[in-house]
């Protein structure tokens, strides 16, 4: 079957979080048979910051972030069997959402695949004429990057006709154990960029606990934390490529993941950079959310933190044989359990689930 999605990006990691989710689920789904041609606006330098060249699995499309652009790839829609539409794009989202239902042949599978279901999902509530909400009645299924029944039953309500999570995941060949890297030396690191429903939660979480440890090393990697005020013993790496992130992960005593506001209320949501981490054997220490049980067993696979004085105190009493011991039982859990593989083989038999009703209709 032939899949055109048209998404944020999938050859840079640039201000964009989703790229190496896109990378894993699209690709299992392309050695499984899929035709996929990915479309995305040359916006936001992605293009100037890319960290991989287009696969050999994947049509990719790169398109100017104007009107005759957004034409040029909305008249491909009406080729494909399924016709997807992420959020988030960033230039003409309400347009692309649209198009996709006007343009979709007869028969095809529609579907939105929200990667900030939350956030999305507050502006539903508060818009009655939001673009996402006008276009379920058209659309076939809605796919989520997680949230659970919290967001499943919040989409239902909206008159979604079918929504599925698809959790991130680790993708064994990318996120893998590597040798430690004296450029990521540190006693805790976080990756992130600096968006407006994370900088609290950062403060509370990696900034207190550095000012509460002046003697030890604090490292921030991700777009936009330059111009803000930190601790001495805090280092600003900027943008990491994804290249970088196994020894991002790997070298740190501990790593810290850290929820959007947005997503910690909802939870069932980890971050990619979850997978990411545990995939390189790091000692993830992450704040609290709902369902975290489901992916890592805190304590053992996990160091989980209510909030900065409980940062402080597990990296108070790490040592490090016992955060090598955490790093080792979540790489064993997540290579077992939370793989592309894996979610690759779930949106698969959705897909081919729909085509068949299809068929008997």
């Amino acid at each position: 079957m032939r899949i055109a999605f048209y998404g944020s990006s999938l050859v840079s990691s640039y201000w964009n979080g989703a790229a190496t989710y896109y990378r894993g689920i699209l690709g299992e789904l392309a050695r499984r048979g899929y035709a996929i041609t990915f479309y995305e606006p040359d916006a936001f330098d992605r293009q100037q910051h890319r960290d991989i060249e287009p696969p050999d699995w994947c049509r990719s499309v790169v398109y100017p972030a104007t009107a005759a652009g957004l034409a040029s790839v909305l008249a491909e829609a009406g080729d494909a069997d399924i016709v997807v539409k992420a959020n988030g794009v960033g230039v003409y989202d309400r347009e692309l959402l649209e198009g996709i239902v006007a343009r979709a042949r007869p028969g095809a599978l529609r579907v939105f695949w929200d990667v900030d279901a939350a956030a999305t999902l507050d502006e539903m509530r508060s818009d009655p004429g939001h673009p996402v909400r006008a276009a379920l009645p058209d659309l076939d299924l809605v796919l989520t990057y997680g949230g659970g029944a919290p967001v499943v039953d919040a989409y239902r309500g909206f008159g979604a006709a079918e929504c599925v999570p698809v959790y991130n995941a680790l993708d064994p060949a990318t996120h893998f154990p590597v040798p430690p890297d004296d450029r990521f030396a540190c006693d805790l690191a976080f990756l992130g960029n600096r968006l407006p429903d994370r900088e609290a939660r950062v403060e509370e979480f990696f900034l207190k606990p550095a000012a509460a440890l002046p003697e030890r090393h604090f490292l921030i990697g991700g777009n936009g934390w330059e111009t803000k005020a930190m601790p001495a013993n805090v280092r600003h790496r900027g943008h990491v490529y994804t290249a970088e992130h196994n020894a991002f992960n790997s070298t740190p005593l501990a790593v810290l993941n850290v929820a959007r506001d947005s997503m910690a209320s909802v939870g069932f949501s980890p971050a990619t950079r979850v997978f990411e981490a545990a995939g390189a054997a790091a000692c993830l220490i992450t704040d609290a959310w709902e369902g975290i049980e489901l992916f890592l067993t805190p304590g053992i696979e996990v160091l989980v933190a209510r909030d900065g004085q409980d940062v402080t105190e597990h990296l108070s009493t790490l040592t490090p044989e016992r955060a090598r011991a955490i790093g080792a039982a979540a790489l064993t859990r997540v290579q077992r359990e939370h793989t592309y593989a894996l979610r690759g083989a779930q949106v698969d038999a959705l897909f081919r689930a729909h085509e068949r009703q299809r068929r008997a209709a």
